[in-house]
């Protein structure tokens, strides 16, 4: 029965075949391409004849050596764009399909004289030393094999490099590319007109609904009158995006039919919405599980003075608090005001402060100063000792100067932080002290991923002892970003049976990591530091270990395991791993 449905299916599976076979024929290429293999992709993606469709099915001799005059054709124009001007295309064998073609490439021709011209402004005599800075950084030299792809790379380098200082209008009049396919020699010709030079005028905002129009203006660092300057602008633009204001931001001047001299400058703004609503959980080593909420407001009171509240719940930590931060001026001052009521318990000391503080941010460049004033209330609890309040209105400046490569995940670069603050009796005090901290942290490339990560912390509180003074203005270290291997704010003085703040601090570290590839890294790392009341008695404590690290949005993620070597213990800390 079995042997009978096979022979009665046997010609519909033949037939089948066969028709699959021919459908296979019909749809093979009509051309097989041998070419060497640095072209061989830019000719299989382009060449038209190397389709399907490129062929008749019943194609006769005549219309198949059409085909290969016209792929002789499409193949020296695109060899053409990568400098071989002489190949040699020619059909191999006798095979009707698919037909052989075989690319010969013949010398890549090199480029055997450059001439840069300029007119305009920028052929003046004041402005010979930019011609030749421009003139030596083109990228297309004597010697250099002609490419279609650099050669109209190297006119637009040139021409930003003319336009984006003094020059806005610039444009190319000339370029011309003459090719000897003889010698395989190529010679350039290229003439950038600048126009005149021009400067920067007034503001022209457009898109400010609600938001008061002075807004732009506070973060615009440009004088009428200044030298047009495109990184400026592109800054100008940079600092507008990043502000809670606005969703997109262009900044841009005319430069056709304008009168050069304070040319406006155009601001076209997409305002963003003022008010927002977070919510988040989280967990750390240091202060345990975390549950946030928080609300933004941009455009507090209609005056785009910007809101920002909210409770965060630790298990170790809570804090309420709400700051706002009024527009900045110009020249990159900012003012803020704000109050904050928090509760920690680490380390058997329970602490409960409230606080108001007015503040100035000044920023400019890579260096930022913040000078603050604020009157707070402590109240002051180490287990086995009698709970006391305090209270101080301190002053604090800190400087900051950031040089880094990317401020989420800094590679190359430095951190160098100083501070000083302190308070009077005479002034609302309960103690007469001065606070004196500083960091440095270095950041060390080492091959094509890994870093070298070198930091060093270090503060001293000045006062006759460290009665009455709030534990903001002493010193605990320990746990993740600190002394790892030892717990959260543990390094400290012992009062009762807590850990309190010292006088004294200082601590180091050195971490080396190895990326395995663009998301994923380990570490190794050896950390130390302390913190005690009298300085005779200061001593390192040292902790060392292992970790992972994880490219995170948020920047680096670290994951360490690490061995507290006066405590004897192993700990795991988690934290973002940018060591600011």
């Amino acid at each position: 029965m079995i042997d009978h449905i096979l022979r009665r299916l046997r010609p519909w599976v033949a037939g089948l075949s066969g028709c699959v076979l021919t459908a296979l024929a019909q749809a093979a290429p009509p051309l097989a391409l041998e070419a060497p293999e640095s072209v061989r992709e830019l000719l299989t993606t382009h060449l038209t004849t190397l389709r399907e469709d490129a062929l008749p099915d019943a194609a006769d001799d005549r219309e198949r050596q059409a085909l290969i005059r016209r792929t002789r054709k499409e193949v020296e124009s695109l060899l053409a764009t990568e400098g071989y001007f002489t190949p040699t295309v020619a059909r191999v064998g006798a095979e009707r399909s698919p037909m052989r073609v075989k690319v010969t490439l013949g010398p890549r021709a090199e480029i055997s004289a450059v001439d840069i011209d300029f007119s305009g402004a920028l052929a003046e005599a004041r402005f010979a030393d930019r011609r030749e800075a421009l003139r030596q950084a083109w990228l297309l030299p004597v010697g250099s094999p002609f490419r279609q792809a650099a050669w109209d790379g190297a006119k637009g380098h040139l021409l930003d490099g003319v336009a984006y200082r003094d020059f806005a209008a610039a444009r190319l009049t000339r370029t011309r590319a003459e090719v000897d396919p003889d010698n395989a020699r190529v010679r350039l010709a290229v003439t950038v007109d600048s126009g005149p030079p021009f400067t920067l005028g007034a503001l022209n905002i457009d898109g400010l609904q609600h938001y008061p129009s002075d807004l732009v203006s506070r973060y615009n660092l440009i004088e009428p009158g200044d030298a047009y300057d495109q990184d400026r602008l592109l800054e100008f633009q940079r600092v507008l995006q990043s502000t809670p204001y606005f969703s997109s931001v262009v900044v841009d001047v005319p430069t056709r039919d304008v009168d050069p001299d304070q040319v406006p400058i155009h601001v076209s703004v997409a305002e963003a919405k003022p008010k927002r609503v977070g919510l988040g959980v989280g967990f750390s080593s240091n202060n345990g599980y975390r549950t946030e909420a928080s609300y933004r407001n941009a455009n507090l009171l209609g005056r785009g003075w910007l809101l920002t509240t909210g409770v965060r719940l630790q298990q170790r930590h809570q804090l309420a608090y709400a700051d706002v931060f009024l527009p900045p001026e110009r020249g990159g001052r900012q003012d803020s005001f704000g109050a904050l009521v928090e509760r920690s318990d680490t380390q058997g000391l329970r602490i409960t402060n409230s606080a108001i503080g007015v503040a100035r941010k000044h920023a400019r460049g890579d260096i930022e100063t913040h000078l603050a004033f604020k009157l707070q209330r402590e109240i002051y609890a180490p287990d086995g000792v009698e709970e006391s309040h305090r209270k101080a209105l301190s002053a604090n400046w800190t400087w900051t100067w950031r040089k880094v490569d990317n401020l989420l995940d800094p590679r190359e670069g430095f951190v160098v932080s100083g501070q000083i603050g302190g308070g009077a009796k005479a002034a609302l005090s309960d103690q007469n002290f001065l606070r004196l901290a500083g960091r440095v942290v270095r950041y060390q490339p080492v091959g094509e991923r890994d870093v070298v990560i070198l930091r060093a912390d270090g503060g001293m509180t000045l006062a006759p002892s460290r009665d009455g003074i709030p534990q903001d203005f002493l010193f605990r270290t320990g746990g993740a970003q600190s002394v790892r291997g030892y717990a959260y704010q543990s390094l400290g003085v012992q009062e009762g049976s807590a850990t309190v703040g010292g006088r004294y601090m200082a601590a180091v570290s050195a971490e080396y990591v190895h990326w395995l590839d663009n998301t994923w890294g380990v570490a190794g790392f050896i950390d130390a530091g302390n913190a005690t009341d009298e300085r005779q008695a200061f001593r390192l404590k040292p902790g060392y270990g292992l970790g992972a690290r994880w490219r995170s949005p948020a920047g680096p993620l670290a994951v360490d395991l690490a061995y507290g070597h006066d405590d004897r213990t192993v700990r795991l800390h988690f934290a973002i791993a940018v060591a600011f």
